[in-house]
């Protein structure tokens, strides 16, 4: 691959001719076949989000994040009134349309619209739905609205190194892997090694045919389940 130079004889990196900042993010709600993103309001979704989470077993999703678990409605109630007003990070509650219920929640975050640079983060699904197309089309939504209408550069996500259903679920989603920051954060009185993915504005071309491809009612069976992975239909699409 060639390197561009300036009048010294330095390697310097490729231009970005007509770049310019991108705008913050401003859409309330995004619809799709499956889901709803609304932003996060505690008045409407508060209970319907606490009541989604104590539908877990145990307190397992809460050990790679920074807030919770929650041991009573109030108490999330708060939390949410919170992250309601962040502008960034900005949360979404996810809306299964089948009922109407908030099962879910994630974020726009560490938003850099000079570099056009943006994140996926605190990631809060529950079991309602995980594994489900929902949990797929909810992160399709924040990815198409982040290239397609603010034309930002970079998609990232971030976890604690450790927390392999998370790299997992960024593999499956189209990130590609860039390494790990050593002690990037600590949290929770311990140290969290966070691993880097990202998907550039070059990749999301084969990436969006992918995702609509897999969302698909054809690509379901009549209970709901899969025909073909994600990762399969995207090896199909190269």
């Amino acid at each position: 691959m060639s390197t561009a130079t300036n009048e010294y004889g330095q390697p310097i990196g490729s231009p970005v001719p007509g770049w310019s900042p991108r705008p913050l993010p401003t859409a309330e709600t995004f619809d799709g076949a499956f889901c709803r993103l609304e932003r996060l309001n505690a008045d409407r979704h508060a209970d319907d989000l606490y009541a989604a989470y104590r539908t877990a077993p145990d307190h397992r999703d809460w050990t790679y994040l920074n807030v919770g678990p929650f041991d009573d409605p109030q108490a999330y109630r708060q939390y949410a009134e919170t992250a309601q007003r962040s502008a960034d990070p900005r949360h979404y509650a996810v809306i299964d349309k089948r009922t109407g219920k908030a099962v879910g929640t994630l974020a726009l975050m560490r938003i850099e619209p000079n570099n056009g640079v943006i994140e996926v983060g605190s990631v809060t699904f529950s079991p309602l739905l995980k594994r489900t197309p929902i949990s797929t089309e909810a992160q399709f939504l924040l990815m198409a609205y982040a290239f397609d209408e603010l034309g930002y550069r970079r998609y990232e996500w971030k976890c604690d190194s450790l927390n392999a259903p998370s790299r997992a679920a960024a593999e499956r989603l189209g990130f590609k892997f860039e390494g790990i920051f050593r002690q990037a954060v600590a949290y929770r009185g311990r140290n969290r090694d966070t691993a880097w993915f990202s998907i550039l504005d070059s990749e999301w071309p084969l990436l969006k045919p992918a995702f609509k491809a897999w969302l698909s009612p054809d690509n379901f069976d009549e209970q709901g389940r899969q025909r073909a992975s994600l990762s399969a239909v995207r090896k199909q699409s190269l």
